[in-house]
């Protein structure tokens, strides 16, 4: 059960960055200007919040099988619209859909927190997350690489199939769960803002998690700009073998969620801050001349952010259990509002342009 939430949770949120390295193949091909490419990965990451607040508290209200089996078939749906669209206005609704229906990793994740003991729910945890980001990390190059040999629908089409083997596998070997909650939906939706309010630990977990998102987001869109440059010279597939190397920091997530079931979560919180501090130190000192530096500061990025992610949901899910899923939507959902890399990208290239002009 645990290997098949790890691999669950890892497959399905690749959907969510599957288009990012395929932006300029897709936007000739359905007719999207240019100047409004950057609109795939936003409306994809406004869909994600969206879910994680409309549909992942869901997992407090009904039976949670059916409600992960019928996000799953909301996924297959998007994704088969993806693969289809002939148009911006499609590819962009698909886009936003993906992003609504991918949300289902996170009403996996509570489920493998129902299913763990209180002694061993933090290493539960962190092994279903192990799952899930390295399907973040690996979601990138894989379609790259399957796009440039296929073409880009290929990515999606490939992705629908997997979805709905993945869907027949957990309708047939996930358990059944009842929460024990007598609310309707428009309760359910207004208690968010009381449980925000009320629980300290929430609000101070979700801006440890945002604050880090966001420097992992802008670190994953400068390096490839730096290794793609004259310093280093990496073609494409260098780039995507360098993120293969940061994926490793994954293996810090079981760490991690051990720490946790220890008692140790407030010291291991600060060596995951610590791990980022070191990492964007050690990328500015050897930015200029040493790759082995970069790889490292790779490295402790990812093992910092992963880190302090699993910590902070072993912390919520000890809340308990009636309120998992709305806490949980909660808590990632300031995550999923990093900079658009995109964005970042092109203020980045006018800042290089300008430094140029000014230091030629």
């Amino acid at each position: 059960m645990l290997f098949l939430l790890a691999s669950a949770c890892g497959l399905v949120v690749a959907n969510l960055y599957y288009a990012q390295p395929l932006i300029s193949l897709i936007a000739p091909d359905i007719g999207l200007h240019p100047a409004a490419a950057s609109l795939i990965v936003t409306l994809t990451q406004i869909g994600y919040c969206t879910g994680l607040l409309l549909l992942v508290p869901l997992g407090d209200l009904t039976e949670n099988r059916r409600l992960i089996c019928r996000t799953m078939c909301g996924v297959i749906l998007a994704l088969m619209m993806a693969t289809l669209a002939s148009s911006a206005f499609w590819f962009l609704t698909a886009a936003m859909l993906i992003g609504i229906s991918s949300v289902v990793v996170q009403m996996l994740i509570p489920m493998a927190a129902h299913l763990a003991p209180d002694a061993t729910r933090g290493r539960v945890v962190g092994n279903v997350m192990s799952g899930l980001l390295l399907g973040i990390m690996l979601a990138r190059p894989v379609s790259g690489i399957i796009a440039g040999t296929f073409g880009w629908r290929t990515v999606f089409g490939t992705s629908a199939g997997v979805m709905t083997l993945l869907l027949l596998v957990l309708r047939r070997f996930l358990p059944q769960r009842q929460p024990d909650s007598p609310k309707n939906y428009r309760t359910l939706i207004y208690s968010l803002w009381f449980l925000l309010c009320a629980t300290p630990v929430l609000r101070r977990r979700a801006l440890y998690q945002a604050a880090l998102f966001a420097t992992f987001s802008l670190f994953w869109t400068a390096v490839p700009l730096l290794l793609s440059g004259p310093g280093f010279g990496l073609t494409q597939s260098g780039i995507a073998l360098f993120a293969l190397a940061g994926a490793s920091g994954a293996l810090s997530a079981p760490i991690a969620g051990r720490m946790a079931d220890h008692g140790w979560t407030r010291i291991a919180t600060g060596i995951s801050l610590a791990s980022v501090a070191a990492a964007f130190f050690l990328s500015k000192i050897n930015h200029s001349g040493s790759l082995t530096a970069l790889v490292f500061a790779g490295i402790l990025l990812d093992l910092g952010v992963q880190s302090n992610l699993v910590l902070g949901q072993r912390a919520i899910f000890a809340l308990g259990a009636e309120t998992r899923s709305r806490l949980n939507g909660l808590y990632m959902a300031p995550s999923t509002q990093w900079p658009d890399g995109l964005i970042v990208e092109k203020i980045l290239s006018v800042s290089q342009g300008s430094c140029r002009r000014r230091h030629p």
